[in-house]
């Protein structure tokens, strides 16, 4: 099957390039096994089974209502905040089991943090913005500790230069793009193994886009990344691998080069070739 001339990944360069692939650990940092969701009497995911590796950016791509973000959820229990919503399987982090009814789900949060597909910086300046979750997890042991925290995050994601002498202003003054890499910065304040994106560049310009898909790719190098995006050219710049959702089930997860060059499954060429979705 040769698609190589009307697949969104062979019109542009992975932006992670091979040698970053071959940096990849195959250390697992989370693995979900038999992992079913219902809202409900619905079921919304199907006994799904996967692996995300250390250090790698995962996308999740699908047609709306597919299951990706719902899945997305799982990995760090959101899904506990919906009522009527139950979730079956096995996901662990590390070996550790993050379904078990004594773990912490606010200290799992801090683990495996979240970047929401509409920027959601807190009511506070945006020095706050960042020191809130370092001071709640008690990671700085004093002010000094703290700007230090606050400073690192804020440059790890890019956004030091444009803020760093108005840190006391409100970070909802920022710009939409600038919003996000503050929410961004915010995660990893607290330092996670991984961060999870539901869409976080749907709501935003084209510039702010390429400046929030550089900075994952320069985030996989501390973090371990799982993307749900509805944007296969995006999919295709970002990620090591992409795993393609439908109706529930994890239809295909390869290297994103050859998902979208040579798909394995016909549901899988048919979304990415325009078919349907």
């Amino acid at each position: 099957m040769n698609m190589a001339n009307s697949q969104p990944g062979s019109m542009m360069t992975n932006t992670l390039g091979k040698a970053a692939s071959q940096q990849m650990s195959r250390e697992v940092t989370v693995s979900a096994q038999d992992v079913k969701v219902y809202y409900g009497d619905t079921q919304a995911i199907k006994g799904i089974n996967l692996d995300i590796y250390r250090n790698e950016v995962i996308a999740f791509i699908g047609p709306s209502g597919c299951g990706k973000s719902t899945f997305l959820r799982v990995l760090n229990r959101m899904n506990d905040t919906i009522d009527g919503c139950r979730v079956e399987g096995k996901v662990t982090l590390d070996g550790e089991d993050i379904y078990d009814k004594s773990l912490d789900v606010v200290l799992l949060r801090a683990r495996v943090g979240m970047v929401f597909q509409k920027p959601n910086p807190f009511p506070k300046s945006i020095f706050e913005n960042i020191a809130y979750g370092p001071r709640l997890h008690g990671l700085a042991s004093s002010k000094t500790d703290l700007e230090g925290i606050v400073e690192s995050s804020l440059k790890r994601a890019g956004l030091w230069n444009e803020v760093k002498d108005r840190l006391d202003q409100p970070g909802t003054g920022l710009s939409g793009g600038q919003q996000q890499r503050l929410c961004i910065a915010r995660t990893i304040a607290v330092s996670p193994e991984m961060i999870l994106m539901d869409e976080p560049c749907s709501a935003l310009d084209p510039i702010a886009t390429a400046k929030v898909e550089e900075l994952i790719s320069e985030l996989s190098r501390e973090y371990t990344i799982a993307i749900v995006t509805h944007s296969m050219q995006q999919a295709a710049r970002v990620s090591h691998r992409t795993a393609y959702f439908h109706l529930g089930d994890l239809i295909e997860v390869n290297a994103t080069d050859k998902v979208f060059t040579q798909p394995e499954h016909e549901l899988t060429e048919a979304y990415i070739t325009g078919r349907f979705g």
